[in-house]
């Protein structure tokens, strides 16, 4: 794959941004999808750069969740703020990154991530459920670099 832009069509990014609307239509959390081409760092570092890069920090009850593929290296990581990460069991990051990589293993990349959002977002709702004064904080739209 030579460049981030084939690894999923207009079509599948837009399913993937429909996946997300979806997921945080029950709760106050927050979930990005950040695609690039490779990492000049190992994977959890630069996701952990992406999400500072996205402000995905300043949620006010910490509770945002990045999902970042790094294309060419073949690598990804699930990213939870500090308020997710300390309400979901143990394996629940390690569960869900399973579910999505049996899906890239297969070439399904949209899928993979659709199954990671549907499952980080079930989550959330359950820890973080939508109330009334709940607003979008960040942007649905798929960030690349």
């Amino acid at each position: 794959m030579s460049k981030i832009e084939d690894f999923l069509s207009p079509e599948e990014e837009q399913e993937i941004i429909e996946a997300i609307r979806i997921a945080e239509a029950n709760t106050s959390g927050e979930i990005r999808v950040h695609i690039e081409k490779t990492s000049k760092t190992d994977a959890f570092s630069r996701a952990m750069e992406v999400f500072h890069y996205l402000k995905m920090d300043n949620t006010k009850l910490q509770n945002g969740v990045l999902i970042y593929v790094a294309v060419d290296d073949r690598s990804f990581v699930i990213y939870g703020d500090k308020g997710i990460n300390d309400v979901v069991p143990d394996n629940f990051w390690n569960s869900t990154k399973d579910i999505m990589q049996t899906h890239f293993k297969s070439g399904h990349f949209k899928q993979g991530l659709v199954e990671g959002i549907k499952k980080a977002g079930t989550e959330l709702a359950h820890h973080f459920p939508w109330k009334h004064n709940d607003s979008n904080e960040l942007s649905n739209e798929i960030s690349k670099g």
